[in-house]
């Protein structure tokens, strides 16, 4: 298969969107979150982290089911768990419930984000995949721009707790579209076996070098991304005094550059290897972050100082992403379900900890988010520098 139906590409975009819909669609009522509970602002952060840890640990779970029971049944029950979830959070009773339940969300949810990487495996090659999660990054870019939009008005017209039923008739709709629109295609022969399967299954992939390497480096660009979406709102609204309905707009316009740059990268790899497209973004994500970290400690520029590095750097991520992605996967064959999973858990661990180092080093400037960035960016090239190396592995 060459090119996939449009169908398919809406399906998948939507199920990789889950967690960019999640996030940017209830960050507009955290204030009101932490009011309504009547607790520090602090602990309706904490919802978030849990909803980052929830994303992190269920993805290790999804990729086993789905290599050994096929792509779609895991992807049901998690689509299931999802809609179940989001319900119980507009319903939660305090902060700790809902904590919980976002956690839970997560962990259904990125069945999606697991299950789409592996489907455009199943049917791709490397350089095919790289130019579908191009196309992917179309679909799913949009969430960022219209998931802020849409909750700022929820939250004006229904409360936050509506919010989160609009999340349940996302995932209810996504469910409903795989189980009509979208086939099977896990490989013949799959991995299988029980828990010490999937151990071996996870060992032998932390000792393959390239698919280590490809993990790391697109999950140390993307963990910037977090980085930037825990840190903006008090950088942009507290520091710089951006109203909350224009900050909204702010983060619409950087995810357009992201948008546009996967796009890009996609005719890129008309002529081009997704290698070579990969190490020169590497270089080019070091030099925006440092960029970044420059005028953040100079205070240069003042806002637009500030957004145009960072409007850089997150537009890297659509040459970075897609194609640390596909070469991750490239040779993971009957194993990509797993192989999708892992790579999906260790890029969301280590955005977690990216997220939790902007609020661990505290508030006051931006340096804290810019140093989390331009060392996001550095790591990413370490990580492809050591573990690649400048040939490719794949």
């Amino acid at each position: 298969m060459n090119n996939p139906p449009l169908s398919w590409l809406l399906i998948l975009g939507a199920l990789t969107a889950f967690a960019p819909m999640s996030i940017d669609m209830y960050l507009p009522g955290l204030p009101a979150i932490a009011a309504g509970f009547e607790t520090a602002p602090s602990a309706a952060q904490f919802t978030l982290a849990s909803f980052f840890v929830g994303l992190a640990l269920g993805q290790a779970i999804h990729g086993p089911l789905a290599d050994r029971f096929g792509r779609k049944p895991p992807l049901y029950a998690g689509l299931a768990l999802y809609v179940i979830a989001s319900v119980g959070c507009a319903l939660a009773p305090d902060i700790a419930a809902l904590t919980i339940l976002r956690f839970v969300q997560a962990a259904g949810g990125c069945a999606g984000v697991v299950i789409a990487r592996a489907v455009v495996r199943d049917r791709f090659d490397a350089q095919t995949s790289a130019r579908v999660y191009s196309l992917l990054m179309l679909v799913m870019g949009l969430a960022p721009i219209l998931a802020p939009l849409i909750g700022v008005q929820v939250l004006l017209l229904f409360g936050w707790r509506a919010i989160f039923m609009v999340l349940a008739l996302f995932g209810l709709s996504c469910l409903l579209a795989v189980w009509r629109y979208l086939p099977e295609t896990r490989p013949a022969q799959t991995t299988g076996g029980g828990l010490g399967a999937t151990w071996r299954t996870y060992s032998e992939l932390l000792k393959d070098r390239g698919f280590l390497g490809y993990s790391l480096s697109g999950g140390f660009a993307h963990a910037g991304l977090f980085a930037y979406i825990t840190g903006s709102p008090h950088v942009f609204i507290e520091l710089y005094g951006v109203p909350a309905q224009a900050y909204g707009w702010l983060f619409g316009f950087n995810a357009l550059g992201l948008i546009a740059s996967s796009q890009i990268n996609r005719r890129l790899l008309a002529h081009h290897s997704a290698e070579a497209i990969l190490r020169r973004a590497n270089r080019t994500t070091v030099l925006l972050g440092l960029v970044l970290l420059a005028v953040a400690t100079g205070g240069w520029g003042g806002l637009p100082g500030l957004l145009i590095p960072l409007f850089g750097y997150l537009a890297s991520l659509g040459f970075t992403a897609p194609n640390a992605m596909a070469l991750a996967l490239a040779h993971q064959g009957a194993r990509a379900g797993s192989a999708s999973a892992l790579l999906g858990t260790l890029q969301f661990g280590v955005a977690t900890l990216s997220s939790a180092a902007v609020g661990l080093l505290g508030a006051g400037s931006a340096l804290p988010m810019a140093g989390v960035i331009a060392g996001c960016g550095l790591l990413a090239y370490v990580a492809h520098r050591l573990l690649v190396g400048d040939g490719g592995q794949h």
